[in-house]
């Protein structure tokens, strides 16, 4: 391709509001994905917050081909990520459950916008920067322990959690599967979006002090009117499990 040609190119690009950015690990999240699965050779991932099953699919998008467990509370979330899974041999759904610091039964506040839903009430400052979140009703659900429900993961676990500001809770009913995780990820709200909800500061506290280090961060929720920064994505990895890649390994196509 000429330079003229690419600069025509960039230029009808750009004026629809896009960029032409080189694929590196600056901009690109797959990429960064790919090398750390790689690096720290992951043999399961635990995808707690499922939803439809946006996270799995981003796995297999940057070649992770290992086993994935996924968690959903909401019913309908839950059954369509049956059926997202479901040409997958590899990707195992469990039943629809919660997941938190004891087994029972909760409710879940299930949302407009699906992914928004949680087990905790929303604050306004939620709710004024994403009106699409509301909450539209209730649902009973299954509340339980991560570790009742894998008791003898010994595998090399990425861990992830997207479930609404109940980080705090799924980590404490997850303490024996935590000794074999890897890496976790997780939402970090710098500001409080739901009652009762563990901020950036201290969620960053107790990985550290289960052993973690953070290794990536993302923003991932913005105030729409200010620009203002309210909730990021973090990679925490165990330092003593960040060993290289062996010479002759290659990151999954």
């Amino acid at each position: 391709m000429t330079q003229s040609l690419k600069r025509s190119l960039r230029s009808v690009v750009e004026a629809t509001g896009h960029q032409i950015r080189k694929t590196d690990v600056y901009t690109s999240q797959k990429l960064r994905h790919r090398l750390l699965f790689s690096k720290l050779q992951i043999e399961l991932v635990v995808d707690v917050g499922a939803n439809t099953g946006q996270f799995a699919r981003g796995c297999r998008a940057a070649g992770y081909k290992g086993k994935i467990i996924s968690f959903e509370p909401s019913a309908a979330a839950h059954a369509s990520l049956l059926q997202s899974a479901a040409a997958d041999p590899l990707w195992n759904v469990a039943d629809r459950m919660a997941l938190g610091a004891s087994n029972g039964e909760t409710e879940i506040n299930i949302a407009a916008n699906s992914f928004s839903s949680s087990l905790l009430p929303m604050l306004d400052s939620h709710l004024s920067a994403a009106p699409a979140s509301r909450y539209l009703h209730k649902e009973k659900v299954p509340l339980r322990r991560l570790d009742d429900m894998l008791p003898s993961a010994d595998r090399r676990i990425f861990l992830k959690l997207d479930v609404q500001g109940y980080e705090s809770q799924v980590l404490a009913g997850a303490a024996q599967l935590l000794a074999h995780t890897v890496a976790v990820q997780l939402e970090m709200s710098l500001l409080p979006l739901y009652e009762g909800e563990v901020l950036m500061s201290d969620i960053s506290t107790r990985m550290t002090g289960n052993g973690f280090e953070l290794w990536d961060i993302e923003p991932s929720f913005r105030d729409p009117a200010t620009g203002r920064l309210l909730q990021m994505d973090a990679i925490f990895t165990r330092p003593s499990f960040r060993q290289s890649t062996p010479a002759a390994a290659k990151p999954p196509a």
